[in-house]
């Protein structure tokens, strides 16, 4: 079935299961065949190699297409299977440039006098090497152990004019091709991937990141973060950090007990930063996950930060506690209420996909399922349906998998909803606090008044049409079982959660 088929106003349900029943039958009929068909295996084939050479393309043109041919990687609602399994394979890995090429960065952001800063910079073998900046082993004036990354000469530009060609692309493909961009909203899409990418072009926004993320690990035995030691745009000065990539590092050289620490304080550690901080490590990929037997794991590389709203925050954590009570109904609630259903949205339909999918994820381990990789199957569930998503969703989905991908590494046994269970207590209790927070209900009483305030003018303005006979109703037909039924809070209500959300604010300050 076409794809704008499945979107066509009025496709009613009992036509979508009889059509995919039978597509379900065509499709078996058609692989039975190709088990014996070369055809099939060289159109395979040839799949593959369109597939390798767009990536490659890709990390030719540099850096921006890199990422966003990352996030594709995490969209299979707009890609297909073969080229998704090579978009993973993207890197943002280079050939290492001669240290002479940054030594006028290094002049321009530390002054002339720069070489003052170090007692000793290996300036032959570069620790990474990527196309926005290389990274260099360095001992400070006292001995300090310490990393320096310096930006590409004038990547900043070109970056920047990469995002303005493609911002504008966005927008023609979205004008050309309105009824494709209302589920997708590809320009919303691509200002997420920008706003992640900005302080990988300014190393102080960086540093302010690593900060943030530092204060945040601090409660955590097995996580921390590189200390921040100098910052400018373009050059950052940090501590090292010990071990190798977990890509790198020896499972048997850590106590099952240690693998099992680090890979859940992790977890517990990216899941506040989703559901409390609300900010979070974009690109926890398996580089970027530095270990070592008797030292916490060290996230490092934090150019690529996430950050959420409270509603999508919220969302997703019911989404969570869904999928760990088995009720696909309150994942498909949830899901909708992040983004929204189209007027052609097949919400039944949707229902019934994630019946399917959700008992099999409960009890998972990361050896059987990439948690990450559910949250994008559900996208793709939900774009075929004609449901519009969140765009963060994307890197919400990259984050979780590449999460995943790390830990796996070192303890694949984990199962990921387990320590959802364990954080629980923490998260509900950090989010009561805040909705019972002075700042939380003066919000909710304001809200409540301007709810009040609404309502009384447009009762005036019904009765000012009733005397003077202007008043007319439109009555609107809307196709049954596509809109979610979902309706805004009566006044009445908003008044009541505003006087409770006092009251219990007025009772804690006398404690």
């Amino acid at each position: 079935m076409s794809f704008a088929a499945a979107w066509r106003p009025g496709f009613g349900s009992g036509q979508w299961a009889e059509r995919k029943a039978c597509s379900t039958r065509q499709e078996i009929s058609r692989s039975i065949r190709r088990r014996d068909d070369p055809a099939s295996d060289e159109a395979a084939d040839r799949a593959r190699q369109r597939a390798r050479a767009v990536r490659q393309t890709l990390e030719e043109l540099g850096p921006f297409y890199t990422k966003v041919g990352q996030i594709l990687s995490t969209r299979p609602d707009l890609v297909p299977p073969s080229m998704i399994v090579e978009l993973q394979k993207l890197h943002d890995q280079v050939s290492a440039s001669p240290f002479t090429d940054f030594e006028p960065v290094l002049a321009a952001e530390l002054g002339p006098h720069w070489t003052s800063s170090f007692r000793h910079i290996d300036t032959e073998a570069p620790l990474g090497t990527a196309s926005l900046a290389q990274v260099y082993q360095a001992i400070l004036p006292d001995g300090t152990p310490a990393v320096v990354k310096i930006q590409r000469p004038g990547i900043r530009q070109v970056v920047e004019a990469d995002m303005a060609l493609l911002r504008r692309a966005a927008r023609f493909a979205g004008r050309r091709a309105p009824r494709f961009n209302a589920v997708l909203d590809i320009d919303a899409m691509l200002g997420v991937i920008f706003d992640a990418m900005r302080p990988e072009l300014d190393f102080v926004l960086e540093a302010r990141n690593m900060k943030a993320a530092g204060k945040a690990a601090a409660g955590f035995k097995h996580v921390a973060v590189p200390t921040v030691l100098s910052a400018t745009p373009r050059v950052l000065i940090q501590s090292l950090a010990p071990g190798c990539s977990v890509r790198e590092a020896n499972p048997e050289d850590f106590t099952t007990q240690e693998r099992l620490d680090i890979g859940r304080d992790l977890l517990a550690y990216m899941y506040r930063g989703y559901f409390l901080h609300r900010s979070f490590h974009a690109d926890p990929h398996p580089g970027n996950v530095f270990v070592h037997p008797g030292s916490p794991a060290h996230l490092i590389d934090w150019g690529m930060v996430g950050r959420i709203d409270r509603p999508l925050s919220q969302n997703l954590l019911r989404i969570l506690l869904c999928l760990a009570q088995n009720d696909s109904a309150g994942v498909a609630r949830a899901w909708i209420e992040m983004g929204h259903a189209t007027p052609w949205a097949q919400i039944p339909g949707f229902s019934s996909d994630l019946a399917a999918l959700v008992p099999q994820v409960v009890t998972a381990s990361l050896e059987e399922l990439n948690f990450g990789a559910t949250l994008t199957t559900i996208l793709r569930h939900a774009t075929r349906r004609g449901i519009k998503t969140n765009p963060m969703v994307s890197v919400l989905g990259k984050s979780f998998a590449n999460l995943e991908g790390s830990i796996r590494h070192l303890c694949p046994e984990l199962t990921p909803l387990d320590v959802v269970h364990e954080e629980l207590r923490t998260i509900m209790f950090s989010l009561t606090s805040e909705f019972l927070s002075e700042a939380q209900a003066a919000h909710t009483l304001l809200e409540a008044m301007a709810g009040r305030s609404q309502g009384i003018q447009q009762m005036r303005g019904i009765v000012r049409a009733l005397a003077d006979h202007e008043l007319s109703v439109n009555v609107n037909q809307v196709t049954p079982n596509l809109a979610p039924r979902t309706a805004p809070a009566s006044t009445g209500r908003n008044a009541l959660l505003a006087a409770g959300a006092f009251l219990l604010w007025r009772q804690s300050r006398k404690r």
